[in-house]
């Protein structure tokens, strides 16, 4: 393998890495804010997406 290669697969590896970090994050954020809905919607007269019942 080529000194080329080696700098791409590297260079590959770490981008896939702060992809994976952004995604992860954007997922966590999403969470936050369904469970933040989830609690303050009752309590604010809001609709509620699911029914326990």
């Amino acid at each position: 393998m080529s000194w080329l290669g080696i700098v791409i697969v590297v260079v590959a590896g770490y981008l896939t890495m702060k992809i994976a970090g952004g995604v992860l994050k954007l997922l966590l954020g999403v969470l936050v804010l369904v469970g933040l809905y989830m609690v303050l919607a009752p309590m604010l007269g809001w609709p509620f997406p699911f029914s326990f019942a």
